[in-house]
């Protein structure tokens, strides 16, 4: 088309070129030659122009004689979604917290005397066990023992003297009286020889009873029934007061200090500064030779301030006789085990329960309204597990909830309830497939 223009244009300037030329031919030739000029320059802008303009002619009735598109509206399919009804249930709260076993009583053994080590207990080793008062060490005693003697041999002297000066008092008013004297002076009875006599003898006694005592220090007992964890010294060896013997625990009782929350202590009802000689129960386990294990125990008193650094307060658990009654089927609530804690609430309440799945985040719930449509529902979260929920406000029962994953939730959007899991990530797979089809 653009061609023809051009061509047309080149053919009409040479005719009027010519017929100017055979009209004019009088004229002069400087005004021929303008004219000639102006037609020239005509050609030149307005050939070009004729062009365009023709291409976009011939586009527009090429564009107008194409077959138009069919039209189809857009359909935007439901999401299917997997739904759980929440149910009303009635419910003691309970609290889950971590800690770790621990000795109510361990002391680190001493011997009060010095001396050399001459008879060791069997029990006396890493782990033995023994009972309250057994021996487990002996020191050599003789030089006790000699000093025994002669804090006895002291005793018997000072009751010689003692006797003696009794005597001579005893003379001295007899003598006094055949006299016939009344006023008779207490030294001339021998008063203060009897009273020093009397001093020396109690004296000795003392004297005596400390050898005694010193004695028995040479036999070391179990001042508990309990467990030896380390030993430092053995047979033969030369030990004095304050010497390190071994470091070893009570088994009457365990205790394992527990963290609570606020919202704990609310649930349980505990105030800060418990103390009882029995609390709430405590179930506690923890997996031991690759079994899971359970023990029971009591909160017997809470600490009497928050822990500055982890703003929560520690309740102390008390199991008794953990090696013991208190065992699980032979398995010892050993020292050092760290044990999971659950203790339940005093009151039961009325809560809606979900499964698990259905909550999002920490407090967000996606409700299927009686128009099939998502709504996203703040919720209050009383507890929760790896099985379900417990939401106290926010849901009520008969709440159709969402538990299967939603892409791109939006308050509003419509979806389809399904009862087969499966079914919904083919039909979601399916539906994000078309939906990539119709955008490209």
């Amino acid at each position: 088309m653009g061609m023809w223009i051009l061509l047309l244009g080149a053919g009409l300037a040479r005719v009027k070129t010519k017929g100017f030329h055979m009209a004019d031919a009088p004229i002069a030739k400087n005004q021929g030659s303008k004219l000639g000029l102006m037609i020239k320059r005509g050609l030149v802008f307005g050939v070009p122009a004729l062009v365009v303009a023709g291409t976009f002619v011939m586009m527009g009735s090429m564009s107008a004689m194409a077959p138009q598109p069919e039209e189809k509206e857009e359909v935007v399919e439901a999401l299917p979604v997997v739904v759980a009804t929440a149910e009303d249930v009635s419910v003691a709260l309970s609290v889950r917290s971590q800690g770790e076993v621990r000795a109510r009583s361990e002391v680190t053994l001493a011997p009060e005397v010095s001396g050399r080590i001459s008879y060791v207990s069997p029990s006396f080793v890493a782990g033995g066990h023994f009972r309250k008062g057994d021996v487990l060490l002996r020191l050599d005693a003789r030089d006790f023992e000699l000093r025994v003697v002669q804090a006895s041999a002291a005793v018997a002297q000072a009751e010689t003297n003692l006797r003696r000066q009794k005597s001579e008092a005893e003379s001295a008013r007899i003598e006094a009286e055949a006299l016939g004297i009344d006023n008779v002076s207490g030294l001339a009875l021998r008063e203060p020889q009897v009273a020093e006599a009397q001093a020396q003898l109690s004296s000795a006694n003392a004297a005596l009873d400390e050898a005694r005592l010193q004695l028995s220090k040479t036999v070391i007992r179990a001042p508990f029934d309990g467990r030896v964890v380390n030993k430092s010294v053995d047979l033969g060896g030369y030990v004095g007061p304050g010497t390190a013997l071994a470091r070893m625990f009570s088994t009457d009782v365990v205790e394992i200090p527990i963290a609570l929350t606020d919202n704990d202590l609310d649930i349980l009802e505990l105030p800060i500064g418990y103390a009882a000689k029995t609390g709430p129960e405590v179930q506690l386990s923890a997996v031991v030779a690759g079994q899971v294990r359970n023990w029971k125990g009591d909160i017997v008193r809470t600490a009497s301030g928050f822990d500055p650094d982890t703003r929560v307060l520690f309740a102390y658990v008390e199991v008794k006789d953990p090696f013991g009654a208190g065992a699980d089927n032979g398995i010892p609530l050993a020292t050092g085990l760290y044990v999971s804690a659950e203790i339940e609430g005093p009151e039961a309440e009325m809560l809606v329960s979900v499964p698990r799945t259905a909550l999002r985040g920490t407090d967000k719930v996606y409700v299927v309204d009686d128009e099939r449509k998502l709504r996203i529902v703040s919720v209050d979260v009383a507890s929760s597990d790896r099985e379900r929920a417990l939401i106290q406000t926010g849901l009520s029962n008969g709440d159709r909830v969402i538990t299967s994953p939603v892409r791109s939730p939006a308050d509003g959007m419509e979806v389809k309830p399904v009862d087969d899991p499966s079914k919904v990530i083919s039909q979601q797979l399916i539906a994000s497939a078309e939906t990539t089809q119709r955008e490209d």
